[in-house]
C-alpha cells in the first residue's frame, strides 16, 4: 500500500483548498453582473433565489460525505467491484432526488416563497430565475456523489479540475448572457443551468473507470441498508448544526441592525477559514477510511496524526491572518464606521474561533472516513443542546454571549468526538 506522509496529505488537501477559492468568486459575479443592471430588484432575486436553491440542494449534501466514507473503505479494502457500485448507487439516488424535484418545483418554490418572502418585483424575477435552474437539481446533486467519489480515490487534482471549470464556465456565461446579451436574471440561472451540466458530462468522463460495473451488484440489499443508515445519520447532523448557525445569525438581529451587520461581516470570516480548512478534513476522510477498509490499526493512527498536524497548522496560520489583517480586511467590507467599530470590537472572537473549532473540523472528517456517523450524529445532538443551554444562560452578555455560544457549540463537538474516538481504532484488527 502507498506509505502515508505529509507529502500524501497536502496532494490531497491544497487541491481541495484551491477548488475551494472558486465558490465565493462565483456568487461575487453573479451579484456584480446583474449589479450593473442598476435596480435593486435583480440583486435581490438572484441572491433570494440561490439561497432557495442552496437550502434544497443541501438537504443531499450527505451524499458527498457519504460516498466519500464508504467509497474510501472499499477502495483500502481492495474491493473494485464494491468502489465502482457505490458511485453507480449515488449517482442513481442523486438523480431521483433531482428529478423529483424538477416535476416538485411548483410547490417547493411557493412554499419557498411563503418561508422567506420578497416584493412583488423580486418574486417575480426570483421565480423566473427558480424555473430555468430547477432543471439543473439533477446535476447539482449528481455533482456530489462524482466529487465524494473522487476524494475517497484521492482524485483531488480531479476534484479541483472539474470545480474550477465548471466555476469558470459560469462566470464566463454570466459575463456573456448578462451584459453582453442583455439577458438579466434569466441569463444568470442559464449560465447556471449550463455549467451545472457540462460539469456533470465532464464528471462522468473523468469517473468512467468507476461506472464499469454489474447491474446486480448495484441493488445489494445489505449495501443499500448500509448506504441508507449512514447517509441518514449525516444527513441529521448536518440538519443540527445548519439549525445552529443559521440560529445565530437571526437571534444576532433581535439585538439590532449594527449587530447583525457586523456578525454578517464576521461570519465571512468563519466561511473563508471553513473553505480553506476543508482540504485537510478531506484528507482525513480519504486516509483515514482507506484504514479502516484496510482494518490497519496503524495506518489509521498514522492517517489521524498526519491529517491532524496540517489542519491545526492551517488553524494556526488561519488565527494569525485574522489578527493581522482582520481589521483591513473589515474595512475592505464595509464603508460604514459604526459598523466598523462593531465588527472590530467582535473580532478577537473569529481570531479565536480557527484554534477552538479545528479538532471539530477534523474529528468530522475522521468519523466521516470511518463511517462512525451515528457517533457523529449523537455527538452534534449534544453539542446542539450544549449550544441552547448557552444562548440561554449568556443571553444577558448581548452579542459577546452568542459568540461565545457559539465558540462552546464548535468546542463541545470536538471533545465529544474526542471522548468516542476510542471506538474506531477497537473497531480494527491490523491487516
Amino acid at each position: 500500500m502507498t506509505p502515508l506522509t505529509h507529502g500524501r496529505v497536502l496532494k490531497i488537501a491544497l487541491p481541495i483548498v484551491a477548488s475551494n477559492v472558486t465558490v465565493p468568486l462565483l456568487g461575487l459575479v453573479d451579484t456584480a453582473v446583474v449589479g450593473q443592471l442598476g435596480e435593486a430588484a435583480p440583486i435581490g432575486a438572484v441572491g433570494l433565489g440561490a439561497v432557495i436553491l442552496s437550502a434544497f440542494f443541501w438537504m443531499f449534501g450527505f451524499l458527498r460525505m457519504g460516498t466519500t466514507g464508504l467509497a474510501a473503505q472499499a477502495h483500502g479494502a481492495g474491493d473494485v467491484a464494491e468502489t465502482s457500485a457505490i458511485l453507480k448507487r449515488g449517482l442513481l439516488i442523486a438523480f431521483a432526488a433531482g428529478f423529483a424535484m424538477v416535476v416538485l418545483q411548483v410547490p417547493l418554490a411557493a412554499a419557498a416563497f411563503k418561508l422567506a418572502p420578497g416584493s412583488e418585483g423580486v418574486e417575480s424575477l426570483a421565480a423566473q430565475y427558480l424555473q430555468i435552474r430547477i432543471w439543473g437539481a439533477p446535476a447539482t446533486i449528481g455533482m456530489y456523489a462524482l466529487t465524494g467519489w473522487l476524494i475517497a480515490l484521492e482524485r483531488t487534482r480531479a476534484v479541483m479540475a472539474l470545480q474550477m471549470i465548471t466555476n469558470f464556465a459560469n462566470i464566463g456565461l454570466d459575463l456573456w448572457f448578462v451584459l453582453h446579451l442583455g439577458w438579466g436574471v434569466p441569463g444568470v440561472a442559464l449560465a447556471t443551468l449550463i455549467a451545472e451540466w457540462s460539469g456533470l458530462l465532464f464528471g462522468l468522463w473523468l469517473v468512467r473507470d468507476g461506472l464499469r460495473v454489474a447491474g446486480a451488484r448495484i441493488f445489494d440489499a445489505g449495501k443499500l441498508r448500509r448506504m441508507a443508515m449512514v447517509n441518514s445519520h449525516i444527513m441529521i447532523r448536518s440538519i443540527l448544526l445548519q439549525a445552529c448557525f443559521t440560529s445565530f445569525l437571526f437571534l444576532s438581529s433581535g439585538r439590532g441592525d449594527l449587530e447583525i451587520a457586523s456578525n454578517q461581516i464576521l461570519l465571512q470570516f468563519l466561511e473563508v477559514m471553513a473553505y480553506l480548512l476543508d482540504g485537510f478534513a478531506f484528507a482525513a476522510e480519504t486516509l483515514v477510511g482507506q484504514a479502516v477498509g484496510a482494518r490497519s490499526r496503524d495506518r489509521l493512527g498514522r492517517a489521524v496524526r498526519l491529517t491532524s498536524t496540517w489542519g491545526v497548522t492551517g488553524a494556526l496560520l488561519m488565527s494569525a491572518l485574522f489578527a493581522l489583517a482582520g481589521p483591513s480586511i473589515i474595512d475592505l467590507m464595509t464603508t460604514a464606521a459604526d459598523v466598523r467599530a462593531e465588527a472590530r470590537h467582535y473580532l478577537p472572537w473569529v481570531i479565536a474561533a480557527p484554534l477552538i473549532g479545528i479538532a471539530a473540523w477534523m474529528f468530522d472528517g475522521i468519523y466521516i472516513g470511518a463511517t462512525f456517523t451515528r457517533e457523529m450524529m449523537v455527538t452534534a445532538a449534544l453539542s446542539a443542546a450544549t449550544y441552547a443551554l448557552c444562548v440561554w444562560a449568556s443571553w444577558g452578555y448581548g452579542n459577546h454571549g452568542l459568540w461565545l455560544s457559539l465558540m462552546v457549540f464548535n468546542a463541545a463537538r470536538g471533545l465529544s468526538q474526542a471522548a468516542l474516538y476510542s471506538r474506531i481504532p477497537r473497531s480494527l484488527h491490523d491487516a
